[in-house]
């Protein structure tokens, strides 16, 4: 923690807390039932994590992200080898129009997909210096942040500051999804999961900054990528008081967050990204959010982090 008034590093936004109306009643059961919270001020990373920022990372420490290791044998029992590979989940659209139900027909394990080569082995980021950094699993976004000396935001924080200061908007920037035809962040047009028609100039990933900053100057609060939280996942509905104000609530503990028949605990992810769109992901809003198993990185998350106040 560090005093109000003293900046903890270049390009950081202080944000001064507040209470605010959490959640949301009008869209997916997991955002339910809206709730009054309080969080006390921080410090919030105005970009998402570049892959500049992470490479930097990366040379300074040696570090070697989960998706560039075999996953661990005893977390998959009875899996083949063969699957145990290094891997990371890219998205490949489909050819044509297919069932919403099943993610596996846009989604698939690439062997070799990774931070350095978001698409496979074949991929570099030597042109995309300036996107967020994605592949990186929540093991992996807690690492950087330590080794800058930060943290990562709990859901709380990170929807206060995504909402900019606007007192139960829909968007981060107002009630509109596109405000007089301005594409306000990088989220999918067109049918998904077969047919995007770019019109906010982007396919994938976009440079951080590239659309406007919200009230507080925040970039990319919602759409590009997700964003990890410090926070293990539960229904809003299982929270303390929901009648009543919390004061910087911290989510669940482990034991409640895993998903059930499975061995991986998962943490809060925000935000939505470039793969969200009105035909099947509304989650671009700041009160949407996801339940990621804690081992699983993708072609579409990544983080940023913070500094709390003292």
């Amino acid at each position: 923690m560090i005093e109000p008034d003293s900046a903890p590093g270049a390009d950081m936004v202080q944000i001064a807390g507040g209470e605010f109306l959490m959640g949301s009643d009008r869209h997916y059961a997991e955002e339910a039932p809206a709730h009054r919270v309080r969080v006390n001020g921080f410090w919030m990373d105005r970009f998402a994590v570049t892959n500049r920022a992470f490479e930097r990372f990366v040379a300074e420490t040696g570090y070697v992200t989960l998706a560039e290791q075999p996953a661990c044998l005893k977390d998959y029992p009875g899996a083949e080898a063969e699957r145990l590979a290094p891997a990371s989940a890219v998205f490949t659209p489909p050819h044509t129009r297919v069932s919403l139900s099943d993610p596996y027909q846009w989604w698939s394990y690439v062997p070799g997909a990774n931070w350095r080569r978001p698409r496979g082995r074949a991929s570099s980021i030597a042109k995309l210096k300036d996107h967020p950094v994605v592949h990186v699993a929540f093991e992996d976004a807690q690492a950087y942040a330590h080794w800058a000396g930060k943290e990562l935001p709990s859901e709380a924080e990170w929807e206060f500051a995504a909402r900019g200061g606007l007192q139960g908007a829909e968007f981060v920037w107002g009630d509109e999804l596109v405000p007089s035809g301005k594409h306000m962040a990088n989220t999918w047009q067109g049918e998904f999961p077969h047919h995007n028609s770019y019109e906010d100039g982007y396919g994938g990933t976009a440079p951080v900054g590239s659309f406007p900053a919200n009230g507080y100057g925040l970039y990319d609060m919602a759409g590009n990528v997700w964003q990890w939280t410090a926070d293990w996942y539960q229904d809003h509905a299982k929270t303390e008081s929901p009648c009543c104000t919390v004061t910087n609530p911290r989510g669940a503990d482990r034991e409640t967050s895993y998903d059930p028949g499975t061995r991986i605990p998962r943490k809060v992810t925000k935000g939505g990204s470039f793969l969200c769109a009105p035909n099947y992901c509304r989650r671009y809003r700041p009160a949407a959010r996801m339940a990621q198993p804690v081992d699983t990185s993708t072609c579409h998350l990544g983080f940023r982090c913070i500094v709390r106040m003292t």
